[in-house]
C-alpha cells in the first residue's frame, strides 16, 4: 500500500515567465493511479508560516506570503512567485511534514512534490521557493517527534540549501550524492557530499551507496530518514549528467528504504528533480519510484518499527 500525500495546489499555472513547467505532478498522480497498485491519497495542510520563519529569514517569508519577492530573487528561483505559488509552495512543504507523520504510522510515505533542497535563508534558486526538508527536519526536532533527523538526498543535483540551512547542527545529518560537474556551480558543505563523476553507472552509483549508507546509520544513528528521491540520475534526463537505467533508480530507491526500514525507522519521501521534453515519461519514473519504495517497506510490516 502507497500512502502519498497530494494536494490540488500541487498545480500552477505555467509561469509567464521561466521555463518550468508544474503540470508533472498531475501527470505523477495520473501514473500512480492507473498503475492498479493499491494506493490512499492523503491532502495536507499548508505549512505554518512560523514553522517556515524558524528556518527562513522572516523577511523573505513576508515577501513570499505577499507577492513581494525581488526580481533578482525569482530570477535565481526560476519564475515569478505569483499567489497561486505561494499556496503551493505552503501545501508542498505541509506535505512533507505530513508524510512524515503517515510514515511513523505506517513505515513509509511518499510526498508527490516537493524536495526543494536548494532554497537557501533568505532566497530561492533552483525552482525551489521553500525547503521543506530542512523546515520539517527542524519542526520534527522541535515538535520532539524526533531526536536525530538524516536527510538522504539522491537528486543529481547537491542538495546546497538544505546543507547551508542545517550545518551548525549536530541532530540533523545531511547525506547528499551528486553529480560533481552539475548545478549548483556553487556547492555547500553537506555532513557528507559523494560527488560522482559524469557517466556514473548502475554498478558503481550501487557500490557508493551500499558503502556509505549504512555507515551513517551506524555513526549517526538516526530516528527519521527524509529522502530526497529525485530520479534525474537518470540517463535520459534532461538536466543529468549521470547514466542510471531505470532498473538502477528501482535498486537506488529500495536500498534506502530497506536500510531504514530494516532499523524499524520511518522513512518520508519528496519527489525532487526529474527532467526531460516528454513530462509523462518522467512522471512515470517518479511513479515508479514511489511503488518500488512502497513495496520494498511493505515486506517489512510487522516486523520491528
Amino acid at each position: 500500500m502507497l500512502h502519498v500525500v497530494h494536494h490540488a495546489d500541487y498545480m500552477a499555472p505555467r509561469p509567464e515567465r521561466g521555463s518550468f513547467r508544474f503540470d508533472k505532478y498531475q501527470l505523477v498522480m495520473i501514473a500512480l493511479r492507473e498503475s492498479g497498485q493499491a494506493m490512499t491519497e492523503h491532502a495536507p495542510d499548508p505549512m505554518p508560516r512560523l514553522w517556515l520563519e524558524a528556518v527562513h529569514c522572516p523577511a523573505y517569508v513576508e515577501q513570499v506570503f505577499t507577492g513581494n519577492v525581488p526580481r533578482d530573487i525569482e530570477r535565481r528561483i526560476g519564475f515569478p512567485v505569483t499567489r497561486h505559488i505561494t499556496q503551493r509552495v505552503r501545501h508542498t512543504n505541509g506535505g512533507t511534514w505530513l508524510a512524515v507523520q503517515l510514515a511513523k504510522e505506517h513505515g513509509y510515505a511518499a510526498n508527490s512534490a516537493a524536495g526543494s533542497h536548494h532554497a537557501l535563508y533568505d532566497t530561492g534558486a533552483g525552482y525551489c521557493v521553500f525547503n521543506d526538508l530542512a523546515v520539517v527536519a527542524n519542526r520534527l526536532i522541535a515538535e520532539g517527534d524526533a531526536r536525530r533527523v538524516l536527510i538522504v538526498d539522491l537528486d543529481v543535483h547537491q542538495g546546497d540549501g538544505t546543507a547551508a540551512l542545517t550545518a551548525k547542527r549536530d541532530d540533523i545529518f545531511t547525506f547528499s550524492m551528486h553529480g560533481a560537474k552539475n548545478f549548483p556551480a556553487r556547492k555547500q558543505q553537506s555532513s557528507l557530499d559523494i560527488a560522482l563523476a559524469d557517466g556514473m553507472d548502475d554498478d558503481g552509483y550501487m557500490a557508493e551507496l551500499a558503502l556509505q549508507l549504512p555507515k551513517i546509520f551506524a555513526s549517526f544513528a538516526p530516528d527519521c530518514i527524509l529522502y530526497q528521491a529525485g530520479v534525474d540520475p537518470h540517463v535520459d534526463d534532461k538536466l543529468g549528467r549521470l547514466a542510471l537505467t531505470d532498473d538502477g533508480l528501482e535498486q537506488r530507491d529500495r536500498f534506502v528504504v530497506r536500510e531504514a526500514r530494516k532499523r524499524g525507522l520511518p522513512i518520508a519521501s519528496a519527489l525532487g528533480g526529474g527532467y526531460g521534453n516528454d513530462q509523462r515519461e518522467v512522471a512515470e519514473r517518479h511513479a515508479r519510484s514511489m511503488l518500488a519504495m512502497a513495496d520494498e517497506a511493505e515486506k517489512f510490516l510487522g516486523r520491528q518499527g
